[in-house]
């Protein structure tokens, strides 16, 4: 019989001290990407663990040499999610460079006058470079959404050439100072690693055109947020799309939130009904197979 403690709160996340209780003696656990997984929580689980089961594509929150180091099998969601965070990326995306957040504001709190000509101006994706931090299954799927609005050109720069996945979106490989001086748009895609950790900082905008846009549905540590607000606020980038930040939440008082050309939406990329259902359920299906010691669907190689 298959006993289960659920921390029924969708509000809040499980607080650390009471996680660090109920996970003793657990065969299997689920986590989502607010938890941390390191050794202090593995050692309070004890040597049954044998199973983990993440609902997220990023695996940012765990600590993989522990989970190597214990033999912990670890599930993961990806795939499922790819159409979503594409969908959301490319709104994300338009409502920065045609400055739809700006332009509410105006009709909403009586800014909007007589008809002007530069008048809440931004810029349009046609015959623009789009460029890709991370070509993956996402910023391929990314890519495939912003053809049609007449890209002339996809440019991608990753750890190393991926021609396979290039070859879907007719997208060259370039350095990452190409990738900075070239992209009229540019999108982080990639996952965060130590590498990765703050890659979009100071010397990735100084190169970057002073029309260009900024998005990042990634992971908020690779971009180093002071950065970021320097080349925002002195007008070195035209602006910037944000759905992850550090922290999360990002507090209300954050310089960032001061400047009219940064949107911040609040970690929703995988945020429609049919995904959140399907990560539910890989998560739970990967721990049961997990659990009878056969093939999860999307495990984590270690």
């Amino acid at each position: 019989r298959v006993q289960f403690d659920l921390w029924d709160s969708d509000d809040v996340p499980v607080p650390r001290k009471e996680l660090l209780q109920k996970v003793k003696g657990v065969d299997a656990l689920v986590c989502v990407l607010t938890e941390k997984i390191d050794a202090e929580l593995l050692d309070a689980a004890g040597p049954n663990l044998k199973v983990l089961s993440t609902m997220s594509v990023g695996f940012d929150h765990l600590s993989l040499e522990e989970l190597k180091k214990r033999g912990i099998r670890v599930g993961y969601t990806p795939d499922v999610l790819t159409d979503s965070v594409a969908e959301l990326t490319v709104a994300l995306l338009l409502t920065t460079s045609r400055r739809l957040i700006e332009a509410t504001h105006e009709a909403k709190s009586g800014g909007w006058g007589t008809w002007r000509t530069l008048w809440l101006c931004g810029y349009e994706l046609a015959n623009s470079t789009v460029g890709i931090l991370g070509l993956g299954r996402i910023g391929v799927a990314i890519a495939e959404r912003l053809k049609p609005f007449k890209v002339k050109k996809f440019i991608y720069t990753d750890v190393a050439p991926r021609p396979e996945l290039a070859s879907l979106i007719d997208a060259e490989y370039v350095s990452m100072d190409e990738l900075a001086s070239q992209s009229d748009f540019l999108t982080v895609c990639c996952a965060l690693t130590p590498e990765t950790k703050d890659i979009c900082n100071k010397d990735l905008f100084s190169k970057m055109k002073n029309t260009s846009i900024f998005i990042n549905t990634s992971r908020g540590g690779v971009v180093d947020q002071e950065d970021l607000y320097e080349a925002l606020s002195s007008g070195q980038i035209a602006g910037a799309g944000l759905d992850v930040t550090v922290p999360e939440p990002l507090p209300t008082s954050h310089p960032l939130f001061t400047l009219n050309n940064c949107v911040i939406l609040p970690h929703i990329a995988s945020a429609s009904y049919s995904t959140r259902n399907a990560m539910s359920a890989l998560a739970a299906n990967n721990l049961l197979l997990g659990l009878k010691g056969q093939p999860m669907i999307k495990e984590l190689k270690l």
